[in-house]
């Protein structure tokens, strides 16, 4: 078995090639012609930055591939990618042939789960990328929080803070995209309830620059300012003096209709009487008027 001259530096020199359609093995590094392979399309990564892909492009055409992508093969020749699609780009642009890849057995729900997985663990990704990404793979590939927990190694916590991104205004998430505020802002954000006061709090961070420590400090004011309002709107309406109800049943049965009679704690109040319709409010009208004849 003859091996295939080097391509190069890097891995393309060391794998073996059997010079035929059954050369490739299944769980093993491969090196495949790139012209054979298909883009994912699970792939959940979108934006690709040039700059970055050229740069790795010139560190290819020196050292080759070092890390091989991952495949799945669909026929005896042709493969679908399943992570890797920077290196598979870089690898195109470098103008080399072939690149060194892994091959999987996998199902389109296996290809989604590692696609994701991989893109998780990116150095470069923001915290809202990380977020639906963590919500894709519990809604597509049915992960409780804990299984998602184990796949990506990180704690049931963290995802939780990540997945309460994704409830924040889609200002505030466009802010996190663009790296406008950091997770530390992006988190203290997610503690105000109200998208009103979420929203004030962001553009506040934004026009003043506000360090994390001092958003905490804002953060808190707002969170009392909230429990206050709760605390005041979930307060017991003051019970009527018995004299009061019978005051309010006389007059409801007076003019028919369901009066509404209010008292504070200094005996200030005031008697509502609702009508229907125009023709209810006149035959209320009549009764007053009735009243004040006699």
């Amino acid at each position: 078995m003859a091996k295939r001259n080097a391509l190069g530096k890097g891995l393309g020199a060391l794998i073996e090639d059997a010079g035929n359609e059954n050369r490739y093995h299944v769980d093993a590094v491969n090196e495949i012609e790139l012209e054979n392979i298909e883009v994912n399309p699970y792939q959940p990564r979108t934006n690709f930055n040039e700059e970055g892909l050229n740069d790795l492009a010139s560190s290819i055409k020196e050292i080759g591939v070092i890390q091989p992508i991952t495949v799945r093969q669909i026929n005896e020749s042709k493969f679908q990618l399943i992570t890797g699609e920077r290196r598979f780009r870089a690898a195109k642009i470098a103008g080399i042939k072939t690149i060194p890849a892994f091959i999987r057995t996998a199902d389109d729900q296996a290809m989604l789960e590692m696609a994701l997985v991989e893109n998780i663990q990116r150095e470069d990704l923001d915290a809202i990328e990380v977020a639906i990404s963590y919500q894709r793979l519990i809604e597509e590939c049915e992960l409780t929080q804990e299984n998602l927990s184990t796949r990506v190694g990180k704690k049931r916590a963290t995802i939780s803070n990540y997945l309460r991104l994704l409830r924040l205004p889609a200002e505030i998430q466009l802010g996190i995209r663009d790296r406008k505020i950091s997770m530390g802002h992006a988190r203290t954000l997610i503690n105000i309830e109200d998208p009103e006061q979420q929203l004030k709090a962001y553009y506040r961070i934004l026009d003043e620059g506000l360090s994390v420590r001092k958003t905490e400090e804002i953060i808190r004011e707002i969170s009392q300012q909230e429990q206050k309002k709760k605390k005041r709107s979930a307060a017991p309406k003051t019970e009527l003096p018995e004299e009061y109800k019978q005051v309010k049943n006389h007059l409801s049965s007076h003019f028919n209709t369901n009066i509404q009679l209010r008292r504070n704690n200094n005996g200030k109040g005031k008697i509502i009487i609702p009508f229907r319709s125009d023709k209810d409010l006149e035959r209320i009208m009549s009764i007053i008027d009735n009243n004040n004849e006699e």
